[in-house]
């Protein structure tokens, strides 16, 4: 049967509803249970017990199956917490309800009253007494046998993603619960959580594009955020030690199945500690998190295991590229070298950058895909990394680590630079960056150089990718299936 014809069969029961003066869109009814407090209080229960007791219930939820049998039907109604067996018996219900109830749809939401009992196959079920048209749906659900797969329209319509694909729920309601578990794990570490400003006169934080937008009051340009490192440190500064914030970042970059134009990171800042003391609070956060989500710290991410058993390997960025380029050790400390090697290894390297920007490309191509395992990265180039304490023995390199998984980075740390001096000379280094191009160099902020010369505590700081992590622990392959309304490009730019 074409769509087409569906939606036709669909409006005339709609009208034929209307016509017999049944309210298609009433306000609401008292709902008293759902379906997993019935299975909670009744499946422990046999069926003599269950027919002893006539427990009463009333539930409501979007019917999702109909077995019709002439004088009875079962529906499969889903609420929240999953679904249950429904029987509507025109004895039950009384003819007139029973009549007007076969002009339901599947997909419409309806509220049950009645007792719960078991069937002869054992199931749970509601036996309705009565039944009630909450809200009419118009159009048709999926067939169910395929479900909803195409990718583009679970994206895009992800209320109907939900509906007909369960374990899509169970990737939400793991993220919600994932974030409630960080934040009781930072506030038992007396971290306090803080909100700052989404729009800022200046972007600082990170190497990124922004979004721009315009205050018509104010008169002035702001932009969206692109962390909240520098209004986090001003905290800091202010005297509060230890402070997270879990909330959106906006970048304008490209979209693909790690990267989302709107993501959320946690950002936390501790005073008085190192880099060092990070790493160990960053294998204490995710074996905490392994533990409450799979009761242990092994679990398969698309088909591999990752063991998040500690301690978790460190290796210095040079040390990783001599591991997997199998290179010499002079050869990283020679830029020529460097580049001859890179280049016999087949690798596109722009030998224009300086020496900090190469080894980075050099990592990201050669090592990074294979760092499968919890591993921490130490020691990245100044250059990249404005906002970092140099290294006490190399001031080529600064107290840095990135934090890599399943191949891909997760988190981002490094102690903190507050010497205003340094800071102001880092800044200008960045802008002769963006005067050659480099649109995502930070620009100069000289209020953050004004909060740095009130003196902030020594400090170390972290961003952790929430939407990776979220990837990581429900096995998703990618940035889009764990974000509930990722960007698209409109379909009016693909036609």
């Amino acid at each position: 049967m074409e769509e087409s014809d569906l939606l036709k069969k669909r409006r005339e029961k709609l009208a034929l509803l209307e016509a017999e003066g049944v309210e298609l869109y009433p306000s609401s009814r008292r709902i008293d249970n759902t379906t997993g407090e019935i299975r909670h209080l009744f499946g422990h229960m046999t069926a003599e017990e269950l027919e002893e007791k006539k427990p009463q219930v009333t539930i409501a939820g979007r019917m999702m199956a109909i077995r019709d049998f002439g004088k009875a039907c079962f529906i499969s109604l889903q609420d929240r917490h999953g679904r249950i067996q429904g029987y509507i018996g025109k004895q039950n219900v009384g003819e007139e309800s029973y009549r007007l109830f076969k002009k339901f749809d599947i997909g419409d939401i309806v509220f049950l009253a009645g007792r719960v009992f078991r069937t002869k196959t054992g199931e749970l079920t509601v036996e309705a007494k009565e039944i009630q048209l909450l809200s009419k749906a118009i159009l048709p659900l999926p067939e169910k046998w395929h479900g909803l797969t195409d990718v583009e329209i679970r994206y895009r319509q992800r209320h109907l993603d939900l509906i007909v694909n369960p374990q899509v729920r169970e990737v939400f309601i793991r993220r919600s619960r994932i974030i409630s578990l960080i934040r009781q794990f930072m506030e038992a570490r007396d971290f306090l959580e803080v909100e700052t400003p989404m729009m800022q006169p200046q972007a600082g934080g990170a190497a990124a594009r922004p979004f721009k937008t315009y205050h018509n009051a104010l008169g002035m340009e702001l932009y969206l955020r692109i962390a909240p490192e520098l209004y986090l440190k001003r905290l800091v500064t202010g005297g509060l030690e230890r402070v997270f914030e879990i909330n959106r970042n906006f970048r304008n970059e490209g979209v693909s199945t790690l990267h989302n134009p709107e993501f959320t990171m946690m950002e936390f800042y501790q005073a008085y500690a190192t880099y060092e003391d990070l790493m160990t609070l960053t294998e204490e956060l995710f074996t905490f998190l392994a533990q409450q989500v799979f009761g242990q710290l092994k679990f398969t991410y698309q088909g591999k295991e990752i063991d998040l058993s500690p301690p978790w390997p460190r290796l210095t960025m040079k040390e990783a590229i001599r591991m997997y380029g199998q290179t010499n050790p002079g050869v990283l400390e020679d830029v020529r070298e460097m580049v001859k090697w890179a280049r016999e290894k087949g690798l596109a390297i722009d030998d224009t950058q300086s020496y900090g920007k190469m080894l980075v490309q050099i990592f990201e191509l050669i090592v990074e895909p294979h760092l499968w395992q919890p591993t921490f990265i130490t020691q990245y180039p100044v250059e990249v990394s404005p906002l970092a304490r140099k290294n006490s023995y190399d001031p080529r390199f600064v107290d840095r680590f990135e934090l890599y998984i399943a191949g891909r980075e997760i988190a981002n740390a490094f102690s903190e630079l507050n010497d205003p001096r340094e800071q102001k000379e880092r800044f200008l280094a960045q802008l002769k960056e963006r005067e050659k191009g480099d649109e995502e160099a930070h620009v100069m902020d000289k209020d953050f150089i004004r909060c740095l010369e009130y003196g902030m505590p020594p400090t170390a700081g972290e961003g952790i990718g929430i939407d990776r992590l979220v990837m990581l622990f429900t096995d998703s392959p990618s940035i889009r299936d764990v974000i509930l309304f990722p960007h698209m490009r409109s379909k009016e730019e693909e036609s």
